[in-house]
C-alpha cells in the first residue's frame, strides 16, 4: 500500500510519543551504510527512512549518489527506482499536521500539533545513472503542491532530450518552485532545447538559471532559447552553453535577445565554443543596446582575437553597456588585444570591474 508523506509522518510521530522507535534504529543502518540501492525493504520500512529524512537537521540539501551502491548488479534497485522510493523526501511539504496520542486516566486523546517538517531545497543527482524515467517521477515531484525545490542538479545523466521534456513539462505546472537548472553532459540536443524555450516561455515558470554545458544544442538549439528570452514571461538571468557547439550564427540570436527589451540576462558563459570574431562581434552589439542587461561575459577559448578585442573595447565605452565582469581567457588576443581593452577602461563610461586574460 502506498501511504502519503503525511501519512507517514504523523504514523512515526506517534511511535516516537508512544516510545517506539525501534523502526527508525532499525532503517538509519541503511542510510549509514549508504547502499540503499542494494538493501530489500519492506514499505513500512521505506516510510521509516522517508520519516528519517523529513525529520532531518539537514535536509535542504538532497543528493541521491550517497545512496546508491558502488557496484551494481541484477539484483540492486536501479537509480530510477530508488529515486522513485524516495519521491516523497522531494515532494514534502514545509510544514505539516500531526496527530499526536496522549493518554489521560486510560483513555487515548488525539492532539493537533502543527510541526515544522523539513523540506528539500537543493535536489543533487549528478551522475546518478537517471534516465527519461527518473525524469519522469521528478516530473510529477515538482507539479506537486507540497513541492519546495528550488534547486535540481541532473548534470552527467543520459537524461536525453525525453527527459527534459517531462522537466519542462513540469516548469510550466504553477506549483513548481524550481529556480535553478543544471542540465551539464546530459546528451540534449535541438529538441530537448525546443521544450525549455516552450516552458521559459510559459508564465508559470520560475526559472533564473539555466546549465546546458556539454550538450550538443547547437546554433538550433541556441536560437531556440533565444527567442525564449525575448518572451515577456521569460525570467531567465543566467545562462552557460559552455561546450555547446555554438558558432558566430547562434550569437546572432544570442544578440538579439540581448537587445530585446524583455530579456532579463545577467549572465551569460559562451566558452569553448567556436564563436570566433565574429560572434563577438554580434554579442558586442548586443551590449550597446540600452535594452541590454548583461553584467557577465565568458569567452574563455573562443577563438577570439585583437579584431573581436575591438568589437568589445566599443562596447565597453558605450554608455549602454552593464558589462561588470569579462572573461578572455585562453584566446590569441595578443598584446593588440590587451591595449584595445585597456583603451576601454579609461573611458568614464565603462563598468568593469573584474578583467580576466
Amino acid at each position: 500500500m502506498n501511504r502519503s508523506p503525511e501519512k507517514s509522518i504523523n504514523l512515526f510521530h506517534c511511535l516516537n510519543e508512544l516510545g517506539d522507535q525501534s523502526l527508525v534504529s532499525e532503517v538509519q543502518e541503511y542510510l549509514r551504510s549508504g547502499e540503499l540501492s542494494s538493501a530489500r525493504l519492506s514499505s513500512t520500512q521505506w516510510s521509516a527512512i522517508v520519516f528519517i529524512f523529513l525529520t532531518s537537521e539537514q535536509l535542504d540539501k538532497f543528493d541521491l549518489s550517497k545512496y546508491i551502491s558502488r557496484e551494481q548488479n541484477q539484483n540492486h534497485m536501479t537509480p530510477d527506482k530508488l529515486l522513485l522510493k524516495l519521491l516523497p523526501v522531494v515532494e514534502a511539504s514545509r510544514s505539516s499536521c500531526v496527530f499526536l496520542f496522549s493518554v489521560v486516566n486510560g483513555s487515548i486523546n488525539f492532539n493537533r500539533l502543527d510541526t515544522r517538517v523539513k523540506s528539500v531545497l537543493f535536489c543533487r543527482l549528478k551522475g546518478c545513472s537517471v534516465t527519461a524515467e527518473g525524469c519522469a517521477a521528478l516530473s510529477s515531484a515538482l507539479r506537486s503542491n507540497s513541492s519546495q525545490l528550488r534547486k535540481l542538479n541532473l548534470s552527467e545523466n543520459n537524461v536525453g532530450d525525453a527527459g527534459v521534456k517531462l522537466i519542462s513539462d513540469a516548469l510550466k505546472d504553477p506549483h513548481c518552485k524550481l529556480e535553478k537548472l543544471r542540465l551539464r553532459y546530459c546528451g540534449i540536443t535541438d529538441e530537448g532545447c525546443a521544450s525549455l524555450s516552450s516552458a521559459l516561455r510559459s508564465n508559470s515558470s520560475q526559472l533564473r538559471e539555466l546549465d546546458l554545458t556539454g550538450n550538443k544544442v547547437g546554433d538550433a538549439g541556441v536560437k531556440l532559447i533565444s527567442d525564449a528570452l525575448k518572451d515577456p514571461h521569460c525570467k531567465l538571468e543566467i545562462l552557460r552553453l559552455y561546450k555547446c557547439g555554438v558558432t558566430a550564427e547562434g550569437c546572432a540570436a544570442l544578440s538579439s535577445a540581448l537587445r530585446s527589451n524583455s530579456s532579463q540576462l545577467r549572465e551569460l558563459d559562451l566558452s569553448r565554443n567556436n564563436v570566433g570574431d565574429a560572434g563577438v562581434k554580434m554579442v558586442s552589439d548586443g551590449l550597446k543596446d540600452p535594452h541590454c542587461k548583461l553584467e557577465k561575459l565568458r569567452l574563455y577559448d573562443c577563438g577570439v582575437r585583437d579584431e573581436g578585442c575591438s568589437a568589445l573595447s566599443s562596447a565597453l565605452r558605450s554608455n549602454s553597456s552593464q558589462l561588470r565582469e569579462l572573461d578572455l581567457s585562453v584566446n590569441k588576443v595578443g598584446d593588440a588585444g590587451v591595449k584595445l581593452i585597456s583603451d576601454a577602461l579609461k573611458d568614464p563610461h565603462c563598468k568593469l570591474e573584474k578583467l580576466i586574460f
